[in-house]
């Protein structure tokens, strides 16, 4: 996880670029994320930031956290995440925010399924279920058979059945960014992504990147503009 940050998914908007061509879009508060520690092969056997994001009030942060917190000079926050190998460098107390990224970075969003409760197995597993008519009595979206007879005399282990839906981690990978609004901490996303509105999220950096694409750096529109700057 080389660049991540966590934020909360606010809601879906659609924005318009410069042709006038619509694009649905997350909105995610991205920041601040203070960096509470830093953690290093020498001293942990291995690299790592620990981000935390939200404000919380002391009194409502259990006393380990609590120390462990102020031990870098931290505040006390909702949420904390450890990110391995972070490609930024920072030292606890700094904060960073949706400027990790830019337009045109490619992004996976990791969050928590909507809970839908307890379904049956036609809207869980999507089953065709029974005949409406020709005779057909009480068997319209059951199950079925769940099993055989005296061999095994079991219910084999993974068989669809009805059971509580959602509320389960899932990640939406290869996102586009499409603007970064660092001035209000917000990034905005195509496409939609896990979770319900107010929920945490998971920002990081895409691990399936498509073919062709290349860092916001070394993107030749970019080149030119710092080549630019430089004869200034």
């Amino acid at each position: 996880m080389p660049l991540g940050l966590l934020g909360k998914k606010l809601g879906q908007t659609r924005v318009y670029d410069a042709k006038g061509v619509i694009t649905p879009v997350t909105i995610v508060l991205a920041g601040p994320n203070r960096v509470l520690q830093c953690k290093t092969q020498q001293s942990d056997g291995y690299n790592a930031v620990q981000l935390g994001f939200g404000d919380q009030k002391e009194q409502r942060v259990t006393k380990p956290l609590l120390g462990h917190i102020k031990k870098f000079n931290g505040l006390p926050v909702k949420r904390i995440l450890e990110f391995r190998d972070f490609t930024k460098e920072v030292k606890p107390g700094d904060v960073v925010g949706p400027a990790l990224f830019a337009p045109g970075d490619y992004v996976d969003a990791i969050g928590l399924t909507k809970g839908r409760g307890f379904e049956g197995v036609v809207k869980r597993h999507h089953f065709r279920g029974g005949d409406s008519t020709h005779g057909a009595k009480g068997w319209h979206r059951r199950g079925g058979s769940i099993g055989q007879r005296l061999f095994p005399g079991t219910v084999m282990r993974g068989m669809k059945m009805p059971g509580h839906m959602g509320q389960v981690r899932r990640t939406a990978q290869n996102l586009l960014v499409v603007q970064v609004r660092e001035a209000e901490n917000v990034i905005l996303i195509r496409g939609a992504i896990p979770g319900s509105n107010g929920d945490y999220v998971v920002i990081r950096e895409s691990k399936k990147r498509p073919k062709g694409w290349l860092p916001h750096a070394q993107r030749p529109e970019n080149i030119k503009k710092s080549e630019g700057k430089k004869k200034k």
